[in-house]
Protein backbone atom coordinates (compact mmCIF):
# COMPACT_ATOMS: atom_id res chain seq x y z
CA UNK A 1 0.00 0.00 0.00
CA UNK A 2 1.36 3.52 -0.80
CA UNK A 3 1.42 5.92 2.31
CA UNK A 4 2.04 9.36 2.21
CA UNK A 5 2.85 10.51 5.71
CA UNK A 6 4.28 6.90 7.03
CA UNK A 7 6.56 4.87 5.82
CA UNK A 8 6.25 0.84 6.59
CA UNK A 9 7.13 -2.31 5.57
CA UNK A 10 7.68 -5.66 6.91
CA UNK A 11 10.95 -7.57 6.55
CA UNK A 12 12.28 -10.72 8.10
CA UNK A 13 10.01 -10.51 10.72
CA UNK A 14 10.51 -6.58 11.96
CA UNK A 15 7.68 -3.76 11.02
CA UNK A 16 9.06 -0.78 10.69
CA UNK A 17 6.95 2.20 10.46
CA UNK A 18 8.49 5.62 9.94
CA UNK A 19 6.85 8.82 10.82
CA UNK A 20 7.79 10.81 7.54
CA UNK A 21 6.49 14.25 8.23
CA UNK A 22 10.24 15.43 8.45
CA UNK A 23 9.76 19.21 7.80
CA UNK A 24 6.54 19.06 10.88
CA UNK A 25 8.97 17.21 13.21
CA UNK A 26 6.31 14.09 12.71
CA UNK A 27 3.82 16.47 13.79
CA UNK A 28 0.46 14.62 13.58
CA UNK A 29 -2.14 15.44 11.11
CA UNK A 30 -5.30 13.49 10.49
CA UNK A 31 -4.03 11.89 7.12
CA UNK A 32 -0.84 10.86 9.27
CA UNK A 33 -3.56 9.13 11.87
CA UNK A 34 -5.23 7.38 9.00
CA UNK A 35 -2.19 5.88 7.48
CA UNK A 36 -1.17 4.81 11.11
CA UNK A 37 -4.42 3.45 11.80
CA UNK A 38 -4.19 1.31 8.19
CA UNK A 39 -0.92 0.58 9.02
CA UNK A 40 -1.36 -1.21 12.06
CA UNK A 41 -4.64 -3.16 11.32
CA UNK A 42 -2.47 -4.41 8.35
CA UNK A 43 0.20 -5.49 10.87
CA UNK A 44 -2.18 -7.22 13.22
CA UNK A 45 -3.08 -9.31 10.03
CA UNK A 46 0.28 -9.92 8.98
CA UNK A 47 1.17 -13.35 10.85
CA UNK A 48 4.96 -13.04 9.31
CA UNK A 49 5.51 -9.94 11.57
CA UNK A 50 7.21 -10.80 15.19
CA UNK A 51 8.20 -7.07 15.99
CA UNK A 52 7.09 -3.29 15.35
CA UNK A 53 9.78 -0.36 15.58
CA UNK A 54 8.61 2.67 15.49
CA UNK A 55 10.15 5.95 14.97
CA UNK A 56 10.30 9.01 12.71
CA UNK A 57 12.16 10.12 10.20
CA UNK A 58 14.66 13.62 10.26
CA UNK A 59 15.63 15.24 13.23
CA UNK A 60 12.53 14.37 15.44
CA UNK A 61 10.91 11.53 16.52
CA UNK A 62 6.87 13.31 16.61
CA UNK A 63 6.03 16.39 17.97
CA UNK A 64 2.79 15.65 18.92
CA UNK A 65 -0.19 17.04 17.10
CA UNK A 66 0.04 19.43 14.36
CA UNK A 67 -2.00 22.43 15.81
CA UNK A 68 -2.97 23.92 12.57
CA UNK A 69 -4.85 20.39 11.74
CA UNK A 70 -7.56 19.99 13.74
CA UNK A 71 -10.48 18.74 14.58
CA UNK A 72 -12.74 21.88 14.05
CA UNK A 73 -16.53 22.16 15.49
CA UNK A 74 -19.22 23.79 13.02
CA UNK A 75 -20.03 27.34 13.07
CA UNK A 76 -16.37 28.20 13.94
CA UNK A 77 -16.10 27.15 17.47
CA UNK A 78 -13.30 26.46 19.20
CA UNK A 79 -11.49 22.85 18.24
CA UNK A 80 -13.15 19.79 19.29
CA UNK A 81 -10.32 18.57 21.22
CA UNK A 82 -11.99 15.63 22.88
CA UNK A 83 -13.39 14.58 19.35
CA UNK A 84 -9.45 14.00 17.97
CA UNK A 85 -9.06 12.27 20.65
CA UNK A 86 -11.40 9.89 20.34
CA UNK A 87 -10.98 9.22 16.97
CA UNK A 88 -7.57 8.90 16.57
CA UNK A 89 -4.98 9.36 19.76
CA UNK A 90 -7.43 6.99 21.86
CA UNK A 91 -7.36 4.09 19.30
CA UNK A 92 -4.05 4.59 18.69
CA UNK A 93 -2.51 3.90 22.27
CA UNK A 94 -4.77 1.01 22.53
CA UNK A 95 -3.54 -0.34 19.56
CA UNK A 96 -0.05 -0.30 20.42
CA UNK A 97 -0.93 -1.54 23.51
CA UNK A 98 -2.56 -4.40 22.50
CA UNK A 99 -0.70 -5.61 19.76
CA UNK A 100 0.14 -9.09 20.05
CA UNK A 101 3.96 -8.39 19.61
CA UNK A 102 6.92 -6.33 21.34
CA UNK A 103 7.20 -2.42 20.53
CA UNK A 104 10.05 -1.05 20.02
CA UNK A 105 10.06 3.33 20.20
CA UNK A 106 13.48 4.35 18.97
CA UNK A 107 13.17 7.89 19.38
CA UNK A 108 16.05 9.54 17.41
CA UNK A 109 15.12 13.20 18.24
CA UNK A 110 12.28 15.49 19.86
CA UNK A 111 9.42 13.82 21.40
CA UNK A 112 6.97 16.65 22.47
CA UNK A 113 3.15 16.34 23.56
CA UNK A 114 1.08 13.78 22.58
CA UNK A 115 4.77 12.11 20.62
CA UNK A 116 6.40 12.36 23.87
CA UNK A 117 3.78 9.50 24.97
CA UNK A 118 2.97 7.57 22.00
CA UNK A 119 6.44 6.55 22.63
CA UNK A 120 6.15 5.73 26.56
CA UNK A 121 3.17 3.57 24.97
CA UNK A 122 5.19 1.41 23.40
CA UNK A 123 7.25 -1.79 25.20
CA UNK A 124 10.56 -0.78 24.57
CA UNK A 125 11.87 2.98 24.34
CA UNK A 126 15.24 3.15 23.06
CA UNK A 127 15.91 7.18 23.00
CA UNK A 128 19.76 9.02 21.24
CA UNK A 129 21.21 10.98 23.55
CA UNK A 130 20.29 14.58 21.87
CA UNK A 131 16.71 13.04 22.20
CA UNK A 132 14.48 14.47 24.55
CA UNK A 133 11.00 14.48 26.22
CA UNK A 134 8.76 17.12 26.51
CA UNK A 135 5.07 17.42 28.51
CA UNK A 136 4.34 20.32 26.06
CA UNK A 137 0.47 20.38 27.20
CA UNK A 138 0.57 23.05 30.38
CA UNK A 139 2.42 25.04 27.57
CA UNK A 140 -0.96 26.15 25.75
CA UNK A 141 -2.98 25.42 28.67
CA UNK A 142 -3.91 21.41 28.23
CA UNK A 143 -3.89 18.15 30.44
CA UNK A 144 -1.35 15.00 29.48
CA UNK A 145 -2.97 13.08 26.91
CA UNK A 146 -2.22 10.18 25.15
CA UNK A 147 -2.51 7.90 28.38
CA UNK A 148 0.35 11.22 29.98
CA UNK A 149 -1.91 11.23 33.40
CA UNK A 150 -1.89 7.17 33.63
CA UNK A 151 1.71 6.66 31.85
CA UNK A 152 3.92 9.25 33.90
CA UNK A 153 2.89 8.22 37.31
CA UNK A 154 3.26 4.72 37.17
CA UNK A 155 6.86 5.13 35.58
CA UNK A 156 8.89 7.55 37.08
CA UNK A 157 6.49 8.45 40.39
CA UNK A 158 4.19 11.17 41.80
CA UNK A 159 6.52 13.89 42.32
CA UNK A 160 8.39 13.52 39.03
CA UNK A 161 5.05 12.71 37.13
CA UNK A 162 3.78 16.46 38.64
CA UNK A 163 6.93 18.40 37.48
CA UNK A 164 7.06 16.63 34.23
CA UNK A 165 3.25 18.04 33.52
CA UNK A 166 2.90 20.94 34.98
CA UNK A 167 5.89 22.59 34.38
CA UNK A 168 6.55 20.99 30.42
CA UNK A 169 10.23 20.78 30.78
CA UNK A 170 12.27 19.33 28.57
CA UNK A 171 13.81 15.95 30.14
CA UNK A 172 16.80 14.88 28.18
CA UNK A 173 17.25 11.20 27.75
CA UNK A 174 19.96 10.13 29.61
CA UNK A 175 17.92 11.49 32.31
CA UNK A 176 14.50 10.11 31.04
CA UNK A 177 16.51 6.56 31.11
CA UNK A 178 18.28 7.36 35.41
CA UNK A 179 14.45 8.06 36.37
CA UNK A 180 13.37 4.64 34.13
CA UNK A 181 10.77 6.38 32.37
CA UNK A 182 12.57 4.92 29.08
CA UNK A 183 14.87 1.53 28.60
CA UNK A 184 18.19 2.82 27.71
CA UNK A 185 19.53 5.63 26.19
CA UNK A 186 22.43 5.55 23.47
CA UNK A 187 24.72 7.48 21.57
CA UNK A 188 22.97 9.08 18.31
CA UNK A 189 25.10 7.30 15.83
CA UNK A 190 24.49 3.96 17.57
CA UNK A 191 20.95 4.11 17.42
CA UNK A 192 19.89 2.47 14.41
CA UNK A 193 22.49 -0.36 15.33
CA UNK A 194 20.71 -1.01 19.07
CA UNK A 195 17.50 -1.28 17.59
CA UNK A 196 17.88 -2.91 14.62
CA UNK A 197 19.99 -5.59 17.21
CA UNK A 198 16.94 -5.73 19.71
CA UNK A 199 14.07 -5.79 16.87
CA UNK A 200 16.22 -8.78 15.34
CA UNK A 201 16.60 -10.45 18.72
CA UNK A 202 12.80 -10.38 19.53
CA UNK A 203 12.10 -11.19 16.14
CA UNK A 204 13.70 -14.78 16.85
CA UNK A 205 12.50 -14.99 20.42
CA UNK A 206 8.80 -16.85 21.59
CA UNK A 207 6.31 -14.29 20.23
CA UNK A 208 3.32 -15.79 21.54
CA UNK A 209 5.02 -15.84 25.03
CA UNK A 210 6.55 -12.42 24.33
CA UNK A 211 2.68 -11.05 23.91
CA UNK A 212 1.49 -12.61 26.70
CA UNK A 213 3.92 -11.42 29.33
CA UNK A 214 3.12 -7.92 27.60
CA UNK A 215 -0.77 -8.54 28.31
CA UNK A 216 0.11 -10.34 31.79
CA UNK A 217 2.25 -6.97 32.69
CA UNK A 218 -0.52 -4.58 31.39
CA UNK A 219 -3.61 -6.59 33.07
CA UNK A 220 -1.36 -6.77 36.62
CA UNK A 221 -1.59 -3.05 37.34
CA UNK A 222 -5.13 -3.42 37.90
CA UNK A 223 -4.95 -6.72 39.89
CA UNK A 224 -4.54 -7.66 43.64
CA UNK A 225 -1.52 -10.31 43.99
CA UNK A 226 -4.12 -13.43 43.87
CA UNK A 227 -5.57 -12.30 41.05
CA UNK A 228 -2.44 -11.82 38.93
CA UNK A 229 -1.00 -15.15 40.01
CA UNK A 230 -4.73 -16.53 38.79
CA UNK A 231 -3.49 -14.76 35.08
CA UNK A 232 0.36 -16.39 35.19
CA UNK A 233 -1.49 -19.97 35.74
CA UNK A 234 -3.68 -19.51 32.99
CA UNK A 235 -1.05 -18.11 30.76
CA UNK A 236 1.38 -20.92 31.47
CA UNK A 237 -1.84 -23.33 30.82
CA UNK A 238 -1.80 -22.38 27.67
CA UNK A 239 1.45 -21.45 26.76
CA UNK A 240 2.47 -25.11 27.66
CA UNK A 241 0.99 -26.65 24.88
CA UNK A 242 2.54 -23.87 22.43
CA UNK A 243 4.85 -25.30 20.02
CA UNK A 244 7.74 -22.36 21.31
CA UNK A 245 7.63 -23.88 24.99
CA UNK A 246 8.34 -27.57 23.25
CA UNK A 247 10.94 -26.36 21.26
CA UNK A 248 12.48 -24.18 24.03
CA UNK A 249 12.59 -27.46 26.28
CA UNK A 250 14.39 -29.11 23.59
CA UNK A 251 17.10 -26.94 22.64
CA UNK A 252 17.85 -26.68 26.43
CA UNK A 253 18.34 -30.04 26.23
CA UNK A 254 20.09 -30.86 23.58
CA UNK A 255 22.34 -27.62 24.17
CA UNK A 256 21.64 -25.87 20.56
CA UNK A 257 19.94 -22.67 19.95
CA UNK A 258 16.04 -22.56 19.98
CA UNK A 259 14.37 -22.23 16.47
CA UNK A 260 11.51 -20.31 17.62
CA UNK A 261 8.42 -19.90 15.15
CA UNK A 262 6.45 -17.29 16.99
CA UNK A 263 3.58 -20.36 17.57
Amino acid sequence: MSYQTIVFEVSEGVARLTLNRPERLNSLNTSMHSEVQQALAALRADASARVLVLTGAGRGFCAGQDLGDRVVAPGGAPPDLGASIERYYKPLILALRRLPLPVIAAVNGVAAGAGANIALACDLVIAARSATFIQAFSKIGLVPDSGGTWLLPRLVGHARAMGLALLGEKLAAEQAAQWGLIWRCVEDGELTGEVDTLARQLASAPTLGLARTKQAMLEGWGHTLEQQLDVERDYQQELGHSADYAEGVAAFTEKRVPRFTGR
